[in-house]
């Protein structure tokens, strides 16, 4: 058995970033920028107003100031502004070429046409300056971000209406086993309801990748082989199930025969042992074991950074620190992922409860947690107190 850290590097190591494609940047949110997006115009492009008001000079305050037009957002005051006069200008317009002083609205009152300010405004207040935001030239996101709405949404002000991103990552998943039958299905009492597949696949769609659903596979090499030929020309095949040393399972022995080269078999960890990567015909291998959360755990902890690695992006699940609330017994040689419940107490701080069953079989338990508790090979006891690694379900990478 290998460590966590070596099989993770093991999977990581011959994995390239995919190539990038041009897509509108309306379809933009949630792909990874394949170059330095750069703007492509300045903003403000001029200095504008932050408030509804009054433009004038600073130095005619205290003198007679007469309204010498308007200037709203789209429609400038297109020429100089004389001296003691004022414009009317509302939030979003240009400043007048000469104003330095934006006077609020509520501050100032027209009376027998001329302009009576009650309360001025330093110079420069309320104002937004030319390129404030950013100019023409500046970096603005840069190769490997992943597009949030906010990204995007940067992206069209910087007048940039096509992206250079990663292309998404198609991943085939395969699940394997006589007893297992899609949801909704007639399912005999020696079977079960196929579940691993769509956890995995939501797990792939998460890290930016593209399913493709290979159905599920019965416990006979041929049709296991031929199905597993449905990954042609996808970037990662992905088996669940038949990973183990059983006499049915042979997702090992028949891809063998089919032109995959195995790195490697078993990982010192719990849930999650008997995991498989590889290469077959080019494309990246990974065997998921087929217990549901080890299945999950396996795909969170390996698939998951091989995806983005695919995608320009080099990082792991982010990790946070908790405290336990229950005492955790010493640990063996296979490094542990506990279940736990996560929140954060009234000081902030994260606190993690860790599942009393630690059942790989149980989605229950699964569906429940926060996130994992980290246990190292031979991690000695932990009492209640105790600081812990945990990595949480729903903190993006």
């Amino acid at each position: 058995m290998i460590s966590v850290a070596e099989a993770r590097a093991r999977i990581l190591e011959p994995l390239r970033p995919l190539a990038c494609e041009v897509i509108a940047v309306d379809r933009a949110l949630g792909r990874v920028l394949g170059e330095d997006m750069i703007a492509r115009r300045t903003q403000p492009p001029a200095d504008m107003s932050a408030m509804d008001g009054w433009a004038i000079r600073s130095a005619d305050l205290g003198q007679p100031i007469i309204p010498a037009g308007e200037s709203a957002a789209g429609r400038a005051f297109d020429r100089p502004l004389p001296e003691r006069s004022a414009v009317r200008i509302f939030t979003g317009a240009i400043v007048p070429d000469g104003a330095d002083t934006i006077i609020l609205q509520e501050d100032a009152d027209l009376i027998d046409g001329a302009l009576i300010i009650r309360e001025a405004t330093p110079p420069g207040k309320h104002i937004r300056r030319r390129g404030l935001d950013f100019i023409t030239g500046d970096i603005g996101l840069k190769a490997g971000k992943r597009l949030s709405a906010r990204d995007v949404a940067f992206l069209a002000a910087m007048d940039i209406p096509w992206v250079s991103v990663r292309r998404r990552p198609r991943v085939a998943i395969m699940a394997t086993g006589d007893e297992l039958v899609r949801p909704g299905e007639p399912c005999g009492p020696d079977q079960i309801i196929a579940s691993n597949h769509l956890g995995v696949a939501g797990l792939v769609r998460d890290a930016g990748g593209e399913v493709l659903d290979l159905g599920i596979a019965p416990d006979r090499a041929d049709i296991l082989a031929d199905l597993a030929k449905g990954a042609r020309g996808a970037d990662m095949l992905v088996t669940i199930g038949g990973a183990s040393v059983g006499d049915h399972d042979l997702v090992k022995s028949s891809l063998s025969a089919n032109g995959l080269t195995l790195d490697f078999h078993k990982i010192a960890m719990r849930p999650g042992k008997p995991l498989m990567s590889g290469m077959i015909d080019g494309t990246a291998f990974m065997g998921l074991p087929g217990n549901p959360v080890s299945a999950m755990v396996c795909g969170l902890l390996f698939m998951v950074p091989a995806l983005l690695r695919m995608q320009g992006r080099d990082i792991q699940p982010p990790e946070i620190i908790a405290q336990t609330t229950t005492f955790l017994a010493a640990n063996d040689k296979r490094a542990d992922f506990l279940r736990a419940r996560l929140w954060q107490d009234d000081s902030g701080n994260w606190q993690a409860k860790v599942f009393d069953l630690q059942d790989s079989s149980m989605l229950s338990v699964l569906a429940h947690a926060d996130g994992l508790v980290l246990r190292p090979p031979f991690a000695p006891p932990a009492e209640a107190g105790s600081m812990v690694r945990v990595l949480p379900f729903d903190l993006r990478y």
